[in-house]
């Protein structure tokens, strides 16, 4: 019985339904692979297991370390904290923050040599990046850059990165498909701001969501996942991509649902709005992949 409470606090402690937004920048740069002819499939799960591994370290550095810098004081609107209520002590959620890091770090060991010494440098600054978020002397994350970076990390790095790791190079068509799923991801993190900025500001974390306030907040959100789907058509109009990845569009009435819930909601209701924008960026995913692994077939 003890060990089985022991893994459902992992289980909490790694926050399973934040790892859509690892999961789905790894299947568009995948599916861009396979239709330009650049697929190898152990590649592509090795940046997956990397990729889940980052999100889940992230996860356990953001839990320690806003525990220590005291954010997580008085109640908390958002998921349970792990370290926050006593389940676990911060020297074991350090502890296996190291090791799921060291878990990406060897995935980024076996790309390297697959790939090239390029994806050492990708998987370090991938690591610094989750502990720079909320730990360190100056936590991006305290001051209004963790939407820039999140967008960058998960977005033009992951979906590159992945494509790269498989077909030795970058495409015009990969790095135009990261400009979508890298909003949508951005929206996760304005949704978690959006209901956290009264503790935030409280706490003196000064997010995006804290500088610009809840109205701004709220236009951020709608224009990360209205400019999801612009950016989308575009390049189908463009060219760029095949007019297969269209099939985005079959997401946009939960997209609509969850504008306005932000909109509507606040504080602890905007739980629910966080998890529907995970599982839009999910499904937004699949389907952009799955109009590019058509397109493949129909070449």
């Amino acid at each position: 019985m003890l060990k089985k409470q022991t893994l459902q606090v992992w289980w909490l402690a790694i926050r399973p339904k934040t790892l859509p937004a690892a999961a789905a920048p790894v299947v568009i740069g995948t599916a861009a692979a396979f239709l330009e002819g650049g697929f190898q499939w152990l590649p592509a799960l090795a940046a997956l297991i990397g990729a889940l591994c980052l999100q889940i370290g992230a996860n356990l550095a953001n839990d320690v370390f806003d525990f220590k810098r005291g954010t997580d004081a008085g109640e908390r609107l958002g998921p349970l904290r792990v370290t926050q209520a006593g389940l676990l002590s911060p020297g074991a959620v350090l502890a296996g923050m190291w090791v799921v890091f060291g878990i990406a770090a060897f995935m980024g060991l076996y790309l390297a040599f697959i790939a090239g010494w390029a994806v050492i440098w990708m998987g370090l600054a991938c690591i610094l990046a989750a502990l720079a978020y909320t730990g360190g002397p100056l936590p991006f994350g305290y001051y209004g850059l963790g939407d820039l970076v999140v967008f960058l990390f998960f977005g033009p790095l992951a979906v590159c990165g992945t494509y790269f790791v498989q077909a030795g190079r970058v495409s015009t068509l990969a790095a135009w498909s990261s400009i979508p799923v890298g909003l949508l991801i951005v929206a996760i993190l304005v949704v978690n701001n959006l209901r956290d900025i009264e503790s935030d500001r409280g706490t003196g974390k000064r997010t995006l969501a804290v500088r610009i306030g809840v109205p701004g907040t709220r236009r951020e959100y709608a224009a990360c996942v209205v400019g999801a789907y612009l950016v989308t058509l575009g390049v189908a109009l463009a060219g760029v991509s095949p007019a297969w990845v269209v099939l985005s569009g079959l997401s946009l009435p939960l997209a609509i649902r969850m504008i306005a819930m932000v909109n509507r909601e606040s504080g602890r209701p905007l739980n629910q709005a966080l998890a529907g924008t995970g599982r839009l960026t999910l499904v937004f995913a699949l389907l952009y992949s799955a109009g590019l692994v058509v397109a493949a077939f129909l070449l």
